[in-house]
């Protein structure tokens, strides 16, 4: 059996599976567009994409505004696929970056890094973007659906359900990360059960989409299984040919082991997933990298008293300058061995979809006749 179709609104995305957008310039159009002309979602994410323009110390918002309608304008030229873009509501330019997502049409926007509880109000009469919030449980879910009904008339076209596994920063307390109460199965179908209400009395489909730590075929099988209407994979698609960061940063997860995959502090006060290198051995044994801040893009940063600047050590590592930054990464990125192309790797995930499917069906039917 094949992947079924994920449908959000009237949009119909061939294969359900959604390219994770991943900051500071890893996920542009150059993934986004690769992803989407393969049957799924390619996502631009818009922390800090003009981090290399020339004038980003110096008119940071008009950098990042620029470079986000640049890259969603060339992946419209490079692809007919479905395109979303990732806003986190801690950055500080979220509401005009939200603004130009719409602005240009982008299909959808995944917002999460707090409740995007306003997001409704930036649509305009005609606006065709979808709004998808990424919750880390199912309080959150419906939180954000009672503020939009009430608010806007508006419930969410779809739900990415993020688990403690997820690469950057994750939306849980250091204890919980490890905690069975808090993985990544049980919130998924806690979310699924607390819509199953509001899907009813509004006479709505609300789509729930896992992320965090989904690896290969068989992981999307299972939660699919599970009610998941698709998934969310961002670890995957850095290692591949058309990812948007250097290859150093991509061979960073290649060469990766299991120990290296560790929690950080992050100046932002959330705590991040991250593949262990020098820069972090040094920031861990409390050495500072003195800074000064030229644009303040995160709410929750303070530059007063952060070690370092994490847009620029994220940056850094995208330019492939590992050893003045560090890369982050989902639990499993150590599992990844090679690069592959997106088409390559969207025909091997679908692939193990499919034999899973086989398999089970055959023990169920073994099962059935002993």
């Amino acid at each position: 059996m094949p992947l079924p179709k994920l449908v959000i609104g009237d949009l119909t995305i061939n294969v359900p599976i959604i390219q994770g957008g991943m900051g500071v310039g890893i996920s542009l159009s150059g993934l986004a567009s690769a992803v989407a002309d393969q049957g799924g979602v390619g996502v631009i994410a818009a922390a800090m994409p003009g981090i290399h323009e020339p004038d980003i110390a110096t008119n940071s918002d008009a950098a990042n505004i620029r470079v986000l309608e640049r890259e969603i304008r060339k992946a419209r030229r490079m692809t007919s696929g479905v395109i979303g873009v990732n806003i986190m509501v801690a950055l500080t330019n979220y509401a005009d970056m939200v603004r130009t997502a719409i602005a240009e049409k982008i299909d959808i926007i995944f917002s999460g890094a707090g409740l995007p509880l306003d997001l409704p109000g930036f649509l305009k009469a005609g606006s065709v973007t979808k709004l998808v919030p990424i919750v880390s449980s199912a309080r959150a879910a419906k939180i954000i659906c009672q503020k939009w009904l009430a608010r806007f008339d508006y419930l969410p076209d779809a739900f990415v359900v993020e688990g403690p596994k997820a690469g950057g920063h994750i939306g849980f307390k250091p204890d919980q990360i490890d905690d069975p109460k808090f993985s990544l199965e049980k919130i998924v179908t806690e979310v699924i059960e607390i819509l199953k209400p509001i899907e009813a009395e509004n006479d709505r489909t609300i789509p729930v989409i896992a992320a965090g730590g989904i690896f290969n075929g068989q992981d999307i099988y299972a939660f699919i299984e599970m009610g998941a209407a698709g998934v969310q994979m961002g670890t995957r698609f850095v290692a591949t040919h058309e990812c948007d960061a250097d290859a150093a940063f991509k061979q960073a997860y290649v060469d990766s082991k299991k120990e290296d995959m560790v929690i950080i502090k992050s100046p932002v006060g959330l705590p991040g997933r991250a593949v262990r290198n020098a820069f972090i051995d040094e920031i861990t044994k409390g050495r500072q990298k003195p800074f000064k801040c030229p644009f303040h893009c995160i709410k929750t940063c303070n530059p007063k008293k952060s070690p370092y600047c994490i847009a620029i050590a994220l940056g850094n590592a995208r330019k492939g300058k590992m050893k003045q930054g560090f890369a982050f990464a989902g639990q499993n990125a150590y599992r990844v061995d090679e690069i592959i192309s997106v088409k390559e790797l969207m025909t091997l995930l679908q692939t193990e979809y499919h034999l899973t499917d086989i398999c089970s069906k055959t023990q169920t039917t073994e099962l059935v006749t002993t």
